[in-house]
Parts: structure tokens; sequence; C-alpha cells
């Protein structure tokens, strides 16, 4: 049985945090929202909305601020997410309480988006000035034509962030495209406005020039729309049916899109594997943010001949698990964040159980903690024709298989039209890279769950299939963000016959020009 301790009682977030961060919102031209903290139903605050008026102001301030921000030396802007790297670490007892009063989620939990942020703002303050470098690539005739590839910022970037991690998610991706030049509007999601509204104040304290990160506020339903319509790059995650719309959308402006979508994440656990460490390791990667985790793990193939010692040793830590509300490290897991999510959790879990799956853990929603808490959920006996077995739960449930080879693993790992990432553990790594590789996966770990891949900023993680397209992360997190610009520069003459020379002679001259150039770039 699961251990459980009680949430804490506090209120929500005091008056003295809430009011100044508003003044970080272009909003109030709409009718305002009660906004609750899942764990203990406080009111969070009544959240002022966005008009279309606002939406506008916000562009109009982000567009004028822009041309001044892109100006400044690539190492002035970097300076700006070194200092902003190091508020987030010195306050981040502040925004952990935030997080997790807008989530619900555990402070183990919470404190992997502190570093995720910090992470990338390191990152990208470091590497900015090299991928954003003009390049001098060779020119179309050597010595005589001089090219030079500049980086222009799109303009301005709308960030539309989910609020399951509502700091890595509004943050990390906005981080790039601010040191890259560009201005941001953000729409966060209005349950976790406030961690959103504290990045921004944090980036001002930071240097960054206001007005330059802005935020507008509303149901994506509502403002979505009015947001993709004024923006000149979009980046996205949520739903895959949402992002679908988006792709329309940004489509008909033909602006580019970045979408991380939803995930139907296996975990493989090959014959020769640590089944220990597997099965320990397992729990975060199922478990983290009570699995509303994109990254997370929601499928289980275990090899026959180590299948019944990991499910006895996974149930065992499962059955460990505190779980609680507090705003501390006590717990292991926390709330789900809304209503939403606990129905469709117990709408999948009470459909899989109908149609004759079993509960090895857990299955039971926990009102004595609190209205949105679930218990880390485990089972077997999922099939075809159950909700569970391929649509998203976004919750803390996970399904264990039978896998009879490493080749029956792979082929029921990718029964699905998901492709965002995978774990693989095994003790052989040079056979877990091979498995790893015929995984449709964007992103696929090595004896870990999610945390090495998603933890390398030098390396892109995003999706295939319906898990979206575009990539966070690496070289490609930043350039995303940027237009090239080729000029040209043809010393001497320019690039056409010689006077008195005919078309033909031209061409034939040309043509054993383009043959000694070719023999002389394989030398």
């Amino acid at each position: 049985m699961t251990i459980a301790t009680q949430p804490a009682t506090s209120d929500a977030l005091p008056s003295s945090l809430v009011q100044p961060l508003l003044a970080n919102a272009v909003a109030g031209g709409a009718p305002a929202v009660e906004v609750f903290a899942p764990v203990t139903g406080a009111k969070i605050a009544d959240l002022p909305q966005s008009s279309t008026q606002d939406i506008e102001t916000a562009f109009e301030t982000a567009r004028h601020a822009q041309r001044e921000w892109a100006r400044r030396p690539v190492r002035e802007r970097a300076a700006v997410l070194r200092r902003f790297h190091d508020i987030v670490l010195a306050e981040q007892n502040i925004i952990l309480d935030i997080v997790q009063t807008e989530t619900g989620k555990s402070r183990v939990h919470a404190f992997d988006e502190v570093a995720d942020v910090a992470t990338n703002a390191r990152h990208y303050a470091a590497v900015a000035g090299r991928l954003l470098t003009t390049r001098r690539p060779r020119g179309a005739l050597p010595g005589l034509t001089r090219v030079d590839v500049r980086h222009r910022p799109k303009g301005v970037v709308a960030v539309i962030s989910p609020w399951n991690y509502p700091l890595a998610l509004a943050v990390s991706d906005a981080l790039p495209a601010l040191v890259a030049g560009n201005a941001v509007v953000a729409r966060p999601d209005n349950q976790t406005a406030f961690t959103a509204l504290w990045a921004i104040d944090a980036a001002v304290r930071a240097g960054l020039p206001r007005g330059l990160w802005q935020a507008v506020l509303g149901r994506g339903s509502v403002i979505g729309g009015e947001v993709i319509a004024r923006a000149d790059y979009v980046d996205y995650t949520g739903s895959s049916a949402t992002g679908r719309i988006i792709a329309q959308q940004a489509g008909e402006r033909l602006i580019g899109c970045s979408l991380e979508l939803g995930g139907k994440n296996p975990l493989l656990v090959l014959a020769d594997a640590d089944v220990s460490r597997a099965a320990e390791i397992a729990i975060r990667a199922c478990f983290a943010s009570a699995g509303q985790l994109c990254e997370s793990m929601e499928r289980i193939y275990v090899h026959d001949s180590v299948y019944d010692r990991f499910v006895t040793e996974f149930i065992e830590h499962v059955e460990n698990i505190k779980l609680g509300g507090g705003l501390n490290f006590d717990n292991d897991m926390g709330s789900l964040t809304s209503r939403r999510q606990l129905d469709t959790v117990v709408a999948h879990v009470d459909d899989a159980v109908a149609k004759g799956a079993t509960v090895l853990a857990g299955g039971r929603a926990r009102p004595d903690l609190g209205p949105y808490f679930y218990e880390p959920t485990v089972l077997t006996g999922v099939r075809p024709g159950m909700t569970l077995y391929r649509e998203e739960t976004f919750g803390p449930v996970v399904s264990i298989y039978r896998a009879h080879s490493d080749e029956d693993a792979i082929e029921q790992a990718n029964d699905t039209a998901y492709g965002l990432n995978a774990s693989v553990w095994t003790k052989d790594t040079r056979n877990g890279r091979a498995v790893a590789a015929r995984i449709n996966a964007g992103s696929v770990n090595i004896n870990e769950g999610f945390l090495a891949a998603w933890g390398s900023a030098d390396a892109p993680v995003g999706g295939l299939g319906i898990s979206g397209t575009g990539r966070r992360h690496g070289p490609e997190g930043l350039l995303k963000y940027i237009d090239t610009q080729t000029i040209a520069v043809q010393r001497v003459r320019p690039i056409v016959p010689l006077p008195g020379m005919s078309e033909e002679t031209w061409a034939k001259t040309m043509t054993l020009l383009l043959g000694l150039m070719n023999t002389l770039r394989q030398k």
C-alpha cells in the first residue's frame, strides 16, 4: 500500500508576491478567472485575462524593444542569461513554492525545472556567440566570390507553454530565442501563469530590457489564434490535437513553428539488464510530476527471463512512494493538477480493469489527501481495445508487458503513433545503442529514464510521428529562431562570358572549370 503523508494546509501564494508579478502581464482587458491551488483548493488569485487590444499592445511593445535588443552584441545578450542563471539558483525556494502551489507536484520534481532552466541559461550563454557568428562559406568562384552568411532574428517569437512544467517549458524555450536577438510574447497556461511571470521579473532584474519579454493571459482556445496571428514564429508544447491546429494556423501565415506534443513512451528491460537498478529508476521515469510529463514512461516491456523479478522489485518501490503535497522535500510524488487530469486517469484505469486488466499497485484516487491525488498505478493485461493501450494517459499510470526477445520488445515499443522518448536497460551498452537506433523516438535513454537526454543541453530533443516537429535544446534549439541571409560579393567581374565570348564557348569553359573544381575537392 502506498505510504501517504498529509499535504500542507498552508494558503496559496501571498498577495505580496501575487500583485507585483501581475505587473509583468499585459492583461486586464477581459474578465478575470479564478485560479486555485491543486493540493489545498485555496484560491491563488483572480487572474486578469488579455483582450485583443492587450495582445496587440504586447506585440507592439515587444517589436519596439526587439529592434534595439537585436543591435546589441551577442556577448551582452549572453551576459543577461548568465545573471538570470544565478538569480534562478539563488531564489530557487521562491520559484519552487510557486511551481508547487500552481501544479501540485512534489518539490523534488519542481527542482527538475529549476535545474533545467539554469542548465539551458548557462548553455546558451556559452554557445550563442559561436552559433550566431557570421559564417564564410566557399563562394561560387574561389578567390573571386566572397560569401558571408549572417543570422537574423525572426522578430517576435510566441512561446505557448502548458501547465505541467511551467518553468522549464515557459523559460527554456524563451532563453535561446532571446539570446538570438528576438523578443518573446509568452502565453502561459492560466493555471501556472505566476511561474512565467516570476521568470520574466527575474529576467528583467538580470538586465533584460523591460518589454522585450511580454506575457499575455488567457485560454488557448480564446486568445491562441490572436497570438499566432501576430507572431513571427511559434513555439508550442502541448497536445497533439492542438499542435495540428497551430501548425495549420502557422502554415496559413507561412511562419515557422516548433511543436513538442504528446508521448506514449516505452521503457525496455532487456535480458541482461541490471534489474534492481532498472526497477528503481523506472519509478522516476514513470511517476515524475505524477506522470504529467510528455517524456515519462507509460509502457514497460520486460524480457521473459527477468520479468518476474523486475515486476516484484518495481511494485515494491511503487508501494513505498510517499504521496503528499507539502512545500518541502518530504514527498516523492504530488497531486495531479486538475479535475480534468484526474478524470482522464480514472477513466483509463477503470476502462482497462473493466475489460480484463489487472491492477498490481495503486488504482485509487486519494481525496483524503487533496481533490486531485491519485495513487501511482501499475497494470498488467492491458490489450488493444482498451483506452490505456494506445492513448496518452498523462498521469501516474504504467502498464507492463512481456517481451520474448529484443526484436519483440522493439516491435511492441514501436506499435504507436507517438515517438517522443524511450528508455532501454542493458549491461551491454553497445547492443543498447543498436536497439535504441531502431526505436521510433526523438530521444532514447540507455540505463536512464529521460534525464540523460533531456539534461544534455547541447543535444536536440523532440518528437517523431504525432509527437511533434522541430527540436529544443542543442544548436537546433537556437537556430530555429533565426533566418539566414547570404551576402555574396563578386570580385573583378560578374559571372558572365568574357567580352566577345559566345555562350557556347562560355558553357564549354565552365564545364572544364567545374570538372577541375570537382577533381581538386577530392584531393
